[in-house]
């Protein structure tokens, strides 16, 4: 089976969820309007934008369910899967010919006619593509790196984008150093598993993304040489645009409604010159939402791999780990241990905040609360927890750059509660239940009165 976005959506239709929007939208905040209302977590198929004779896809990987579907496990065993994919990377295979290089533009590239490019809100300073996986060789070794970047439309086929990534900026900066610029290839529309292992930390782990996306599907991701560039890319990709990040060239980005519901400030960014277009008979653009379940969803799940396989070194009867969509996916972790010993939940905390420094605020729980779901976390810092003694702040420490508190101080406190059971009091702290119908169906019982 090709892996490629339209034989998921194909998959998603068959199941019966898959929808659709068959009247004409704008891509000026209509489009974006839409998904937004759905929080990104609904996959969507917009057929007609206006302007355009190309279709958008939107909510693809905005839940854990959908991920589980693309690689055809259950919810419950993503992180076994991200682990063992990780772990054990796959292969990638060469191919001669791809669906993606159906079509190849050289000249005449004009990407606001070509692409149906959304401007998602009142004050964004354009256009952006926000889907777009970015592939690089490292000039020295020649490993692949990717990412997903956002990636302003300036003009025909200039773009400006934002290098932050420690990886990416060192690769770049070394080439702007001699007066060269990086080859990149953009990758618009593909499998869920390649946008899930883009968010790899490649810093942490120091893997061929592409390969753990294969092990991820369980079979090699077809790639394909670029036309111009010297990159290879998924073959079964939409759309692929191939250029150049140029040296010592500057224009600005922003601001851009961003990961929390705030506009990014305009800065001064690199630029992309676009050189080569290919892409598929009749190809799908794929969008991601600022802010929604999507654009927070995959970066989560590899920061909860990472956390989880972090706090078990301290905590070995940890038991799961979310890291939730209202804390962007990044900020927020709650952690469910089997306390055996005093002191383990401080320890979960202290641990985890060495394991990622973007998380600012976690909670520890006992096994007994269901850490997916709010109003059961929230009654276990209601009943066990006393401020005094459960909750820590650290002041001073590192943040994430898209935290907009974090960004006025330079710094960011740090807090965790641990709303576990004192051990001595575990019976006081018993949960009351109904012996053999924890689990019942109301639909087994209830009929509608007439």
């Amino acid at each position: 089976m090709a892996l490629s976005l339209r034989c998921f959506l194909d998959q998603l239709r068959q199941r019966g969820n898959l929808w659709s929007v068959a009247k004409p939208v704008d891509p000026r905040f209509e489009l974006g309007a839409i998904v937004k209302k759905t929080r990104g977590a609904t996959p969507i198929l917009f057929k007609q934008v206006v302007g355009y004779n190309m279709p958008v896809a939107a909510g693809v990987v905005g839940s854990r369910e959908l991920l589980a579907l693309s690689m055809g496990v259950q919810k419950d065993q993503l992180m076994t899967r991200i682990v063992e994919a990780i772990t054990n990377p796959g292969t990638t295979r060469s191919v001669a010919t791809a669906p993606a290089q159906e079509n190849v533009l050289t000249k005449d590239i004009d990407l606001m006619k070509l692409l149906p490019v959304p401007t998602f809100h009142e004050k964004d300073s354009a256009p952006f593509i926000t889907a777009a996986v970015l592939m690089v060789k490292d000039p020295m070794d020649g490993r692949r790196f990717t990412s997903i970047r956002r990636m302003q439309l300036n003009g025909p086929n200039c773009l400006s984008i934002v290098i932050e990534s420690p990886g990416l900026l060192s690769q770049y900066e070394q080439l702007e150093r001699q007066g060269k610029p990086l080859e990149v290839a953009l990758i618009i529309g593909v499998h869920p598993v390649i946008t899930l292992s883009s968010q790899l930390p490649t810093q942490t782990f120091g893997l061929d993304k592409m390969a753990v996306a294969s092990a991820l599907a369980g079979e090699p991701i077809r790639m394909v040489n670029c036309i111009e560039v010297d990159l290879e890319v998924p073959a079964d990709a939409e759309i692929v645009l191939e250029g150049r990040i140029l040296p010592k060239v500057r224009k600005s980005e922003g601001p851009f409604g961003e990961l929390f519901d705030y506009y990014g400030p305009q800065t001064m960014q690199p630029v992309v010159e676009i050189s080569t277009v290919t892409f598929r008979y009749n190809p799908i653009f794929q969008v991601i939402f600022p802010s929604s379940y999507e654009h927070k969803m995959t970066g989560a799940l590899m920061r909860e791999t990472i956390l989880f396989n972090h706090v078990r070194h301290v905590v070995p009867t940890v038991k799961s780990v979310n890291v939730t969509m209202a804390g962007g996916g990044r900020c927020h972790a709650i952690i469910s241990i089997k306390k055996t010993v005093e002191g383990q939940g401080k320890q979960a905390i202290f641990a985890a905040f060495a394991a990622n420094k973007d998380i600012k605020h976690v909670l520890v729980v006992d096994d007994d609360v269901d850490i997916f779901e709010p109003e059961d976390v929230e009654w276990a810092i209601a009943s066990r927890v006393q401020a005094d003694q459960g909750v820590i702040i650290v002041p001073g420490g590192q943040g994430t750059p898209l935290e907009p508190s974090h960004v006025i101080r330079g710094v960011s406190a740090k807090m965790g509660i641990d709303a576990t059971c004192p051990l001595s009091e575990k019976q006081r702290f018993e949960r009351a239940r109904i012996p053999g119908y924890d689990h019942i169906n109301l639909d087994d019982y209830l009929t509608l009165e007439r």
